[in-house]
């Protein structure tokens, strides 16, 4: 599987332009909050989302100044979910560096997030990309909302396939659904392929959770996640569904009772893991996660044959084949 680096070659420029837009899209008079932002940008992840936008852009039509505003208006949007998830879910670290509210506290991190909102939505009204902004605030939407239903799920533990995929369609997939919408719609694609390209990106962020949860159930850390940190926080994944759903009434409530009562009890949780790991629950959840990379490819096979569209390919692979 080619590394980032490859995949990226066809928008490497563009990329690096983003960059330099994205860095003076985030610039304030205000001493402490450009501290702050600064260090946002030196803990930055794989460009991943920017990528999905220029690429959608690219196999659409042409990459122009509205993709830039389409890039910079959805990290800035997401940056600032992030820094308030990691102060709802009181978390230290992001990305292996410290999060913003754990050396700032939480007063500060709240506002920071607030102030890269801001900075998004006038990046849209200012640039009169109104469409870009509805796309990006429903995707926000639905994030919300797909982290609040799974908190209501996470009380009574009792997540069917179903409710676990709106789950994640909402607070993953949402999000990378409007990073490919965005991306055609700045290239001047017609409401249809917009809608085409908004559909290959919710199978791709469909396909990324899975693979996401999956790294729970893996028997070391390489991957860079902890084992077992799902059932830690109660979230009901699918690998723990399915052995849940072909386990006896007995064995269904000792496990239900652990993830409930004792889910910070190490021996326990790696019981959990060892039942899972176990059921065919892990197998189950990797044919899932390739069958909607499969429907993403399925439609992206519909586009022209070009560079742009085969690293598109090679990305999607990624979400499914990295190791973290």
């Amino acid at each position: 599987m080619p590394d980032l680096k490859e995949i990226k070659e066809p928008i490497a420029e563009h990329l690096s332009m983003f960059e330099t837009k994205f860095r003076d899209a985030m610039k304030t008079r205000v001493a402490l909050l450009n501290y702050i932002t600064q260090y946002i940008l030196r803990s930055k992840g794989k460009q991943m989302r920017p990528m999905f936008v220029f690429f959608s852009a690219g196999i659409t039509g042409q990459i122009n100044e509205s993709t830039y505003h389409a890039a910079s208006l959805i990290e800035l949007l997401h940056t600032a979910t992030l820094i308030h998830d990691d102060v709802v879910d009181d978390s230290n670290t992001r990305r292996g560096f410290f999060s913003i509210n754990a050396l700032w506290k939480n007063k500060i991190a709240v506002l920071v997030g607030d102030y890269l909102l801001s900075r998004g939505l006038l990046l849209a009204l200012d640039n009169n990309e109104f469409e870009l902004l509805r796309i990006v605030s429903n995707a926000t939407r639905e994030m919300s909302e797909g982290e609040l239903l799974q908190i209501e799920k996470a009380r009574r533990l009792d997540l069917q396939e179903e409710i676990y995929f709106e789950i994640i369609r909402k607070k993953t997939a949402s999000l990378i659904a409007s990073c490919c919408a965005a991306g055609a719609h700045s290239a001047g694609a017609s409401p249809e392929i917009v809608s085409r390209m908004q559909q290959i990106g919710e199978y791709i962020g469909i396909a990324f959770q899975i693979k996401d949860d999956l790294f729970d159930y893996q028997q070391n850390n390489r991957v860079g996640k902890p084992n077992g940190i799902d059932i830690k926080e109660q979230k009901m994944t699918l690998p723990l569904i399915y052995m849940l759903n072909n386990s006896s009434f007995l064995e269904k409530r000792k496990v239900v009772n652990v993830v409930k009562y004792h889910n910070l009890n190490p021996d326990k949780v790696a019981g959990v893991i060892d039942k899972v790991n176990h059921s065919g629950g892990i197998e189950y959840a990797t044919g899932k996660m390739l069958d909607y990379r499969d429907k993403a490819f399925a439609l992206l096979a519909e586009f022209p044959e070009t560079p742009m569209r085969r690293s598109f390919e090679q990305l999607v692979s990624y979400t499914t084949d990295r190791s973290r």
